[in-house]
């Protein structure tokens, strides 16, 4: 019993992203009610088989790490899935874990091109890029008939304090799911105004098995390769600290292969995502906390965690029934989780030297480029469509920007980017 519920808190640790992400990408791009709770309920299951790909020492890295799909593919996927078709996003998808794969064991150099003066810069554009799709959820939901009406602005901002609240005053566990409370309580409380709508949670099925290409087959573009391909160079940096986080409270010294084993799954992670049209997956840091303060070290416990996951994706009620959530309601939390992004990219620009005047110019360039493309896209439409993957795409134009930045003022010198250097 004490295995099952420590499972069963790393499951709800990590439940209100992995029905966050495919909510926001499904409404998005207006798929259906019955698309979306599939959408749902094949993510959690495909975290399920992610994380055990990176537990499983045979294929991973062998940690308690858990995989979840990440928050800094949301802007991409909607932007692609808009402009390209679902059919572009997957197969971009699936040539992007294909390169993780090929990659892997050079990433260790590879790491170079991404000090923390470019990564940073890259996660902050990517949580600019999300926060008007926050704002509109907040609205109720662009293209609504009752856009900006205060009933739901209300919602949204009462669920955002109830997060607040939690996170100022609760502890422990409930402190870790401050989120997954958030929308549960803004979800009742939505459902006294008459918001809620529980009809499909009744016609949706007890049961039924995930399967490839359930929505579409794969198209192939060069531009949305490359966006995809950024996103999970960021992700597998964040990752190699969650390795390093584990490697500590486990007591277990990780060598290269290792490493190059962890980065491998996590290809092998997005390549199945995409077959399933499902997300790409990255380590959740927030399960590291969970392994720190439970004591449970061991795996067994993320192999519970796994079965759980996979029990609850073949279940598409709850994948109806956590679509229920209104906009307003998701907006609000999404400001806090999108808002964490931002925050989480200015946190890794804190490792840099800021009185070194190039540092500053590197950011201030390549997010200012990222954020005005985002605010103002149709400022280089006359450039032609054979460049819109670079001219309509803040993260892109961002990143490359920062890349080539860093590498004429710093050169491959990572050391000229920390506050130590004197």
């Amino acid at each position: 019993m004490k295995r099952f519920l420590l499972s069963l808190q790393h499951l709800l640790a990590m439940y209100a992203g992995a029905i966050l992400v495919p909510i926001i990408v499904a409404t998005s791009l207006n798929f259906s009610a019955e698309q979306t709770a599939y959408l749902v309920t094949v993510d959690i299951f495909m975290c399920g088989v992610a994380t055990f790909l990176q537990v499983y020492k045979g294929i991973g890295i062998g940690l308690p790490v858990v995989l979840g799909c990440t928050f800094t593919a949301v802007a991409p996927m909607i932007l692609i899935g808009q402009t390209k078709g679902i059919n572009v996003l997957y197969g971009s998808l699936f040539l992007s874990g294909l390169l993780v794969v090929i990659i892997a064991p050079f990433f260790a150099s590879l790491v170079k091109l991404f000090p923390p003066v470019v990564t940073g810069s890259v996660v902050t554009i990517i949580g600019i890029t999300l926060m008007p799709v926050a704002m509109n959820y907040l609205a109720g939901g662009q293209g609504a008939k009752d856009y900006g009406d205060p009933k739901h602005i209300v919602l949204g901002v009462v669920t955002l304090v109830i997060i607040l609240l939690l996170q100022r005053f609760a502890r422990g566990f409930l402190k870790s799911i401050a989120i997954l409370l958030g929308l549960v309580i803004g979800t009742v409380l939505a459902s006294f105004l008459g918001v809620v709508d529980v009809a499909q949670v009744s016609s949706a099925h007890w049961f039924e098995l995930p399967r490839p290409f359930r929505f579409t087959g794969f198209a192939f573009d060069v531009g949305a390769t490359i966006v995809f391909f950024i996103v999970a160079l960021v992700s597998l940096i964040e990752s190699t600290g969650v390795y390093h986080a584990l490697s500590e409270i486990t007591g277990k010294t990780l060598t290269r292969k290792d490493f190059r084993k962890g980065y491998m799954a996590e290809g092998i992670a997005i390549i199945l995502g995409s077959i399933f049209n499902a997300f790409p997956y990255t380590a959740y840091s927030q399960n590291v906390g969970l392994v720190s303060l439970s004591g449970a070290k061991k795996n067994d416990v993320i192999y519970g965690m796994v079965t759980l996951l996979i029990i609850c994706g073949c279940i598409p009620k709850l994948g109806a029934l956590a679509n229920i959530i209104p906009l307003s309601v998701l907006g609000g939390a999404m400001l806090a989780m999108f808002g964490m992004v931002m925050a989480y990219g200015m946190r890794i620009l804190n490792d840099i030297n800021f009185k070194n005047q190039n540092n500053l110019l590197i950011i201030a360039i390549s997010v200012g480029l990222g954020a005005g493309i985002t605010a103002v896209p149709e400022a280089f439409q006359a450039l032609g469509d054979q460049f819109t993957w670079l001219t309509q795409n803040g993260i892109v134009l961002g990143t490359l920007s920062a890349i080539v930045l860093n590498l004429f003022f710093n050169g491959l010198n990572y050391q000229q980017n920390r506050e130590n250097v004197k």
